[in-house]
């Protein structure tokens, strides 16, 4: 293995917990801000909003972002390359902010505040695929009856932090050591083929929770439990 190649492997492989918290974060209040000369997400949102209704506007974007996931080395016609996290390989950063960003859309366009906590929290967890209530029953976190009857309102700050937790090593689960897939990107010509197929696969997959996610109704964490936003 050539030294290159070496070097692309042992990012991948070496990601933690911690660095994959710092991408979550640097990708989130990205998306908020927007890259260098690239609009913040609510000029991005009211761009299809201007054009079309809502629910149309949501699936023309989840197209166009997933078109985006799928191109590899997009991010450098955003002109942020620079500010990306240097602690995870930049094909992982780079997907991770254009599923970030078309899930926190969706949020804005059905009246979700990104500055709440615990949307952050819904935003994340739903790039692992999942719902939050089949990563809090892997937790052994306990909210309470309430949860369970769907009668919260709001999940306690504590527990959001042990979900956000729990999402990042799910993360690292998907893109680091045990995410052979991953090992297919460092690879010239064929990795990124594979690379590219993956990541439109799981955007769509992520696309369709995100849109299950955050209704109209509140937050929906699965199991018929809605979280009053």
């Amino acid at each position: 293995m050539n030294n290159t190649l070496k070097t692309r492997v042992d990012r991948i492989t070496d990601i933690t917990q911690e660095k994959m918290m710092q991408t979550l974060d640097w990708a989130y209040e990205t998306t908020i801000s927007g890259l260098p000369g690239q609009k913040d997400i609510y000029s991005f949102v009211n761009d299809y909003l201007e054009r079309d209704e809502p629910e149309v506007a949501i699936n023309k974007l989840i197209a166009y972002q997933t078109t985006k996931a799928g191109a590899s080395g997009f991010i450098t016609g955003f002109g942020g390359i620079l500010t990306m996290p240097v602690t995870i390989p930049a094909n992982i950063s780079t997907v991770i902010l254009f599923q970030i960003r078309m899930i926190s859309a969706i949020a804005v366009i059905r009246g979700y505040n990104l500055e709440s906590d615990q949307v952050r929290t819904f935003v994340y967890a739903t790039l692992t695929g999942t719902s939050v209530t089949q990563i809090v029953k892997k937790t052994g976190i306990v909210i309470g009856n309430k949860l369970a009857n769907g009668l919260v309102r709001k999940i306690p700050g504590t527990v959001l932090t042990r979900i956000n937790q729990r999402v990042g090593f799910r993360l690292v689960t998907k893109f680091g050591t045990k995410g052979a897939v991953n090992l297919w990107k460092v690879i010239p010509v064929a990795g990124a083929a594979v690379g590219m197929t993956v990541d439109v696969t799981t955007t769509r997959t992520i696309a369709a929770l995100a849109k299950k996610t955050f209704t109209y109704n509140g937050l929906d964490a699965g199991d018929g439990v809605i979280i009053t936003n």
